[in-house]
């Protein structure tokens, strides 16, 4: 196959062979393959309680480096959803790294943003919202928008 450089619109009823690179909209679907690592280039600092912003969240990252208990409230489905471009059927993941931090970090989930059936079955692990300091202070959780302006809210690991 030859490789070739285009300048607008490109569609292949076979497929594309080779890396995405820039900005990449719309649907992309097949398989994804290479590293498999996931990198934030834009991370949020939350080192007190409040309610993140839309903004805050977007960057999918947010870090607490604070030595008090911290409960950190997600924005509501409707700035989220805004934020993220959503509509029903968006996923996003929000990883919150409390490794910096000395006490606890507690997500709060706010209007227009539930607990999934899996967080409120099994709140020992699906609807863990507490995230221990240290070195096992990581986690990841799971947004997905059954509207534009509503969420489920899951913690995957």
């Amino acid at each position: 196959m030859a490789s070739t450089t285009f300048s607008g619109p490109v569609t292949s009823t076979n497929g594309f062979i080779g890396a995405l690179t820039g900005n990449v909209t719309g649907n992309v679907t097949g398989d994804m393959a290479g590293t498999g690592r996931i990198t934030h280039a834009t991370t949020s600092a939350i080192n007190a309680t409040a309610t993140a912003t839309a903004a805050e969240v977007a960057t999918g990252y947010i870090t607490s480096t604070s030595a008090a208990a911290t409960v950190i409230t997600l924005p509501t489905g409707t700035l989220l959803g805004a934020a993220l471009s959503a509509a029903k059927g968006t996923i996003f993941d929000l990883y919150i790294d409390n490794t910096g931090g000395a006490n606890t970090v507690t997500i709060a989930v706010a209007t227009n943003g539930i607990l999934s059936t899996a967080a409120a079955d099994t709140a020992g692990s699906f609807g863990d919202l507490t995230v221990a300091s240290g070195a096992t202070g990581l986690a990841r959780f799971t947004l997905m928008f059954s509207s534009a302006t509503a969420y489920v809210f899951t913690r995957t690991a």
